[in-house]
């Protein structure tokens, strides 16, 4: 499993990955799920990967080929005149492969390569957009009214995003939010864990304002992670107790 979240602010995009992948409690590893290309002063992209292993890797090694022979064949990334484009592209993409895998594997492969992604940038002359692409390769995008995604275990972090976003608030707010979503996400959920990666995406720098991995011994976590605990204990005892001998 894992947990990623994009999200859009009036500022531009900021992008939270975990890298803990898992086939048992025994078998725990550490791969990048959070990847980025830009050309300065004209785009810049970011992908989210969830779901099968070796359905994403195989998605993004061929969007990384493509990056590195532009010349050979059409490259969403680096020549898709618009970002629905390059989602639609890269649902294609998904798509394909994990019909490829399915073909190969016959009925016994069904359901097993299944993968979710989350697409994030600006082309230069547009706005930053978000889009979530399904393994059917269909997509939906962000707006003020869905302004994030998530992907993998979404529902122990998801309370905290719905309380805490404001779309006109600073980038460094929203990074201590998705920490805060992160924590609770990894508190519950032994399959989401440390380091995680973040990305950010001001708007019109067509590159990384901010990239950064967080590991376990990173000193801004741990602050957030036990404040954020002292933080519930004590609005919890704040709050009024149930009386026994209340009407009702």
């Amino acid at each position: 499993m894992t947990y990623c979240v994009g999200m859009v602010l009036d500022k531009g995009l900021v992008l939270m990955s975990d890298t803990r992948t898992n086939s048992g409690v025994d078998n725990i590893s550490t791969f990048r799920k959070l990847f980025h290309w830009h050309v300065p002063g004209e785009r810049m992209i970011a992908v989210m990967t969830a779901g099968n292993l070796a359905t994403t890797q195989a998605v993004i090694s061929q969007l990384e080929e493509r990056t590195k022979a532009p010349g050979e064949r059409d490259n969403a990334l680096l020549k898709g005149p618009t970002m629905f484009q390059v989602a639609t592209e890269i649902g294609r993409l998904l798509r394909a492969t994990i019909e490829e895998a399915q073909r190969v594997n016959g009925d016994t492969g069904k359901g097993r390569f299944t993968a979710t992604m989350i697409v994030a940038g600006q082309i230069a002359g547009m706005q930053p957009r978000l889009f979530m692409i399904y393994p059917e390769g269909n997509f939906i995008e962000a707006s003020w009214d869905t302004p994030f995604f998530q992907i993998g275990e979404t529902k122990y972090g998801r309370p905290i995003l719905i309380r805490g976003y404001d779309s006109d608030m600073s980038f460094e707010d929203a990074v201590k939010l998705l920490v805060v979503s992160f924590d609770s996400t990894i508190k519950a959920n032994l399959s989401v864990g440390l380091p995680l990666d973040l990305l950010v995406i001001g708007k019109d720098t067509f590159a990384p304002t901010h990239d950064h991995r967080i590991g376990a011994d990173d000193p801004y976590f741990a602050t957030i992670s036990s404040g954020w605990g002292d933080a519930l204990r004590s609005a919890f005892h704040s709050l009024p107790s149930y009386s026994f001998d209340g009407e009702g």
